[in-house]
């Protein structure tokens, strides 16, 4: 009966993500990336689902239920949009940084999708970071770097997320040229409690340099987390001690300009 009930469970969830979209109870959180002094320099783009009755939904829950339904080639169609939208919008030219799902590769054509809504919203390709986790490139490996190859030509920069959880990292970063290498958070709570962690950290920082890769660090929590990783010439840092995720317009003081600057014409985002 147990396994019935979360059967059930997990059934109605998913009847009632197919009406989330519809009825705006998606939306997304902005956490801040920082240069290891703190300065920010982007925000991450974070999908919540604020259910009508069960409350706040765990993107950990109800993700892989969309990707089951491949309902999530909507939900990331309406993510990437909404966070180029917001990005465009600001004063300063951050990044915004989306994170790309397995699914995406496997639906349409992927690269024509994310230059229509730079078109739309206007945002420039350098503004824009897509992280993805080694589950996209498990598969039909050499179609997905072909993707990312196309998005990649457009300008936009392409990390790889939860770097060192997974089964073959080193192998990957050798056959495409990512731009950014993100620390998985699990790897930076350990910091100074666990050795293991800490020297994994050590590891990948020094690969990163020796390959020419910037490398941020997720889920830095404390001041002596950020210390140890400026000790190791860690460039990047996101976590609670810079921002949590929260509505955009709780960073409006970071994303609008201190004093009006005259910016440049922005460039037309060149069709190829």
């Amino acid at each position: 009966p147990e396994m019935d009930r979360r059967l059930r469970d997990r059934r109605s969830l998913q009847n009632d993500l197919v009406t989330a979209l519809k009825r705006g109870e998606l939306s997304l959180h902005f956490q801040p990336q920082a240069r290891i002094d703190g300065e920010v320099f982007g925000f991450e783009a974070l999908l919540r689902w604020n259910h009508p009755t069960r409350g706040s939904v765990s993107p950990a829950v109800f993700i892989p239920l969309a990707e089951e339904s491949n309902l999530i080639v909507e939900i990331s169609e309406w993510v990437l949009r909404e966070a180029c939208r917001v990005a465009a919008a600001w004063d300063r030219p951050l990044t915004v940084s989306v994170n790309l799902s397995p699914v995406q590769f496997r639906h349409g054509d992927l690269p024509i999708l994310i230059q229509q809504i730079l078109l739309e919203t206007g945002l420039p390709p350098e503004r824009l970071e897509l992280e993805i986790t080694e589950g996209v490139l498990i598969g039909d490996f050499s179609r997905v770097v072909g993707i990312l190859r196309r998005i990649k030509a457009m300008g936009i920069k392409i990390a790889m997320d939860d770097f060192g959880t997974g089964y073959s990292s080193l192998s990957y970063l050798q056959s495409f040229p990512f731009d950014k290498i993100k620390i998985d958070r699990g790897f930076v709570a350990g910091i100074g409690s666990n050795e293991q962690a800490t020297a994994i950290i050590r590891a990948v920082i020094g690969l990163c340099h020796g390959l020419d890769l910037p490398v941020i660090a997720e889920g830095v929590e404390t001041e002596d987390q950020r210390a140890f990783l400026e000790r190791e010439d860690c460039g990047e840092i996101q976590g609670f001690l810079i921002g949590r995720p929260l509505p955009i317009a709780n960073y409006a003081e970071m994303t609008d300009a201190a004093s009006p600057v005259v910016e440049p014409v922005p460039r037309a985002v060149q069709s190829r």
